[in-house]
């Protein structure tokens, strides 16, 4: 179909090359406008107006923006409820079609139906297109045609299906003349959206599309050593990207081409992480019920957790005696990032040890993550839990001390983020509070007064989990 006038609608895609709402307007239209959507309907839900997303977010469509006018068009950015905006917008430029990328959330899906309803109403079609993962919803699939629920198979079935066309990149370079010449708009301050400037600026965290490009870069220098690397928190191991595939401000099937281009353990490690991201939305698809915060396995959907709020503050504000977990809370508290290995410890920790609801700490994270995706964060919470898909069995537990000894072994990382704990040997700063009274004293590190005291006992935690799981099994 071809159209004089399109408008290309940016959510989660905040680049512009290879994108595949883009390309298709640029090459179906005359003229192509842009627009994205300070949506207010999330916005508003968010209470703390200090918010290092929203301030990525801005940063990033700035750059867009910037982008976009070099190559003669311009991105118009609006603050509002996007259902309202969007119709008003295609209604006032005239335009034929409203293109966008999917976007696989049940309360996104909702929006765009709405959105798409309106704009029916007008005339004016709505095409939206696969753009943030290389297979979505049905495309990998059991010989006997129903989705996956177990990882390695899925990762197996879709390494047998991936070829040069779901990696090739969409060549939106060669259509950039079809956007629309407009008059730059000037973009809408942070403030005026009513947030504030955040520590983003002094983390090494840089935004938009170049800042993914240098990540990317940085990344490849060093992806050979990814597989044995990547659990260390102190050691620079992981590519830091997953903030810019969330707001796609980097192209997943330039990240997937590039692994598999590499090849070696390392790479192949890598790539399995971006099928897990494929995975957890295509579970997300088949299983809606999880946004409204049920258990993948019903089993398991009402263990009567005793849900401490005490023991919960704690875990949210890093004190818990645990200097491990302390760190890893103290890291997202700071910085709005975990390392992943500290997420599976700080999530069993929280679920096992302080016997706390996984939806609580679900939620927790929700707010705080630079990179909250939510069918990530919701599969590894219920992984962690054992009450997701292809989780950790119930009855294996991380003991917090042994993970600690395993992955930061010298205390690199904990001395960071728990400086109580500075003076202590890379022995003692893993369980400090077996210090004799007097090593405590000669060190200056009291614990209960510098350093809190483990708020549980790990072992009596751990089997009073066992019954609580094995009680909801039967």
């Amino acid at each position: 179909m071809q159209y004089s006038k399109s408008l290309v609608w940016f959510r989660r895609d905040l680049r512009d090359y290879d994108h595949a709402a883009l390309y298709y307007a640029l090459k179906t239209s005359q003229q192509v406008y842009c627009v994205f959507v300070f949506d207010t309907a999330i916005l508003n839900n968010l209470s703390v107006k200090a918010d290092r997303r929203v301030e990525f977010i801005w940063e990033s469509v700035n750059e867009l923006k910037a982008s976009l006018q070099q190559h003669g068009g311009d991105l118009i950015v609006v603050h509002g409820h996007a259902q309202q905006e969007i119709p008003k917008l295609a209604r006032t430029l005239a335009v034929q079609a409203v293109l966008a990328n999917h976007d696989y959330e049940p309360s996104a899906i909702k929006r765009d139906s709405e959105v798409a309803l309106q704009l029916k109403s007008q005339n004016i079609d709505f095409h939206h297109y696969k753009d943030q993962v290389i297979f979505e919803k049905d495309e990998v699939l059991t010989m006997a045609n129903k989705p996956y629920s177990v990882f390695t198979p899925y990762k197996n079935m879709w390494l047998k299906k991936v070829n040069d066309f779901y990696l090739q990149p969409y060549p939106v370079d060669l259509y950039l003349n079809n956007l629309a010449k407009t008059q730059p708009q000037a973009m809408p301050s942070l403030e005026s959206l009513g947030f504030q400037r955040t520590n983003l600026s002094s983390m090494r965290l840089p935004t938009g599309m170049s800042g993914g490009a240098t990540l990317f870069n940085d990344f490849i220098e060093r992806i050979q050593h990814y597989k044995e690397a990547r659990d260390f928190p102190a050691v620079k191991g992981v590519s830091y990207l997953s903030v810019h595939l969330r707001f796609g401000t980097i192209s997943i099937r330039q990240l997937a081409r590039t692994a598999m281009q590499i090849g070696g353990f390392g790479a192949e490690t890598w790539l399995s992480e971006l099928i897990w991201r494929d995975f957890y939305f295509q579970i997300l698809h088949h299983n809606q019920q999880l946004e409204a915060g049920k258990a993948f396995k019903p089993e398991f959907e009402a263990i009567p957790f005793p849900n401490s709020t005490t023991l919960f503050s704690a875990w949210c504000e890093g004190r818990t005696g645990y200097p491990i977990v302390d760190a890893a809370m103290r890291q997202l508290n700071t910085t709005g990032f975990m390392h992943n290995r500290l997420r599976m410890v700080a999530a069993s920790f929280l679920v096992k040890d302080l016997l706390v609801d996984w939806r609580w700490g679900e939620r927790y994270f929700a707010e705080k993550l630079i990179d909250f995706d939510f069918s990530a964060n919701n599969g590894g919470w219920q992984w962690a839990a054992s009450t997701g898909c292809d989780a950790q069995p119930w009855f294996r537990i991380f003991n917090p001390v042994t993970q600690s000894e395993r992955f930061d072994a010298n205390g690199k990382f904990i001395r960071k983020y728990v400086t109580e704990l500075a003076n202590c040997n890379d022995k003692e700063i893993h369980a400090p509070w077996l210090m004799p009274a007097q090593r405590q004293l000669s060190i200056n590190t009291i614990i209960g007064q510098h350093y809190p005291a483990p708020i549980v006992d790990h072992a009596t935690q751990r089997e009073l989990a066992l019954a609580l799981y094995k009680n909801s099994t039967t």
